[in-house]
This record gives C-alpha cells, sequence and structure tokens, in this order.
C-alpha cells in the first residue's frame, strides 16, 4: 500500500494552533497514522466515504480521502458544539478543496 500525501488547510493549521500541546501532538501521530493507511481510519461522515472524521478528546478532525491520488486533506478541527457547523461548511466547500489538492499537486509537480 502506498503512503498517502497529507496535505492542510489553513482553517486546520489554525484550529490546530489553538490546540494545547497534548491535542497537538495526538493530531500529529494521527496524522502519521493516516499517511499510511488513508481512508481506512476514522469514521465517514454525511454518507461520503471519503468525507471522514476522528474523534480525540473532547475534539474531532475532519479530512477529506482522495484515494485516486493517495492524498489527505486535513481541513479542519472542531469541538462537538461547532461539529455540525464544521460539517456543513466543508460539504459547502468541497470543490473547493479538490482544486486545492490538484493545484499542490500540480506544484510538487505529481500532475
Amino acid at each position: 500500500m502506498a503512503n498517502y500525501r497529507i496535505f492542510k488547510t489553513n482553517e486546520f493549521d489554525s484550529d490546530f494552533q489553538k490546540l494545547e500541546k497534548p491535542e497537538k501532538e495526538r493530531v500529529l501521530k494521527f496524522l502519521a497514522q493516516l499517511s499510511e493507511k488513508g481512508g481506512s481510519v476514522g469514521k465517514p461522515l454525511s454518507g461520503l466515504p471519503f468525507f471522514r472524521e476522528k474523534k480525540f478528546e473532547g475534539n474531532r478532525l475532519y479530512y477529506l480521502v482522495y484515494e485516486n491520488f493517495c492524498v489527505v486533506l486535513a481541513v479542519a478541527i472542531s469541538d462537538k458544539k461547532a461539529q455540525q457547523a464544521t460539517i456543513n461548511a466543508i460539504l459547502a466547500k468541497l470543490a473547493h478543496y479538490q482544486l486545492f489538492v490538484m493545484e499542490a499537486l500540480k506544484e510538487k509537480g505529481v500532475i
């Protein structure tokens, strides 16, 4: 199985910076796990197998898996209170995220 490339949105980076050190370490371990296993990790959301979440310490990490490119896009982190609003915002921007991944792959010379 090929390793997955991990890309992160600016929103994810901003959310990540707000976390405490132990939570940041947990997220980094989880991103390493995603790099190895891709879409076989976490829980699918909204009936979309490529849109997934992983719970940790009261928070949720949201990510999109692009199997055809072996890419995982870390999109956002939220708490339970903001869960539905975060999911809705991600669903509204799926096309934007796909373009983001395509541009990142072009920059790296992959496609």
